[in-house]
C-alpha cells in the first residue's frame, strides 16, 4: 500500500522524499480450526509532506486503498485498514 499511496501522491505532483513517506505494518491472525489465519492489516503511515498540499494527501490517502493490487487481492479475506500521522513542512 505505502507504493500505491506514493505513486497517487506523484500522480498529484507531490513527491516525497524516502524518508518523508514511511509505514509501519500489523498483522492480527486468529485462530480457525486450528490454524493461524491473517484476518487483520493495520497500515500506520507517518508522512511529512510540503506546506499547503494537506487537502490533496486526504483525498489521496481516502482512494489509495482502492487503487493496491495488494488490498483487492485481500478483498474479503482480510480487512486491511489504514491511519496517518501527517506533518506538513516548509520549504527550507
Amino acid at each position: 500500500m505505502l507504493g500505491t499511496l506514493n505513486g497517487v501522491l506523484e500522480a498529484r505532483e507531490i513527491r516525497l522524499e524516502p524518508e518523508d513517506i514511511t509505514a509501519e505494518v500489523e498483522g492480527v491472525n486468529e485462530v480457525r480450526d486450528g490454524l493461524p489465519v491473517l484476518t487483520r492489516i493495520t497500515v500506520r503511515y507517518a508522512l511529512r509532506i510540503p506546506a499547503g498540499s494537506r487537502e490533496t494527501v486526504d483525498r489521496a490517502l481516502a482512494r489509495h486503498g482502492s487503487k493496491c493490487p495488494t488490498a483487492a487481492s485481500l478483498a474479503g479475506a482480510v480487512i486491511v485498514e489504514w491511519e496517518a500521522e501527517i506533518t506538513e513542512v516548509s520549504a527550507s
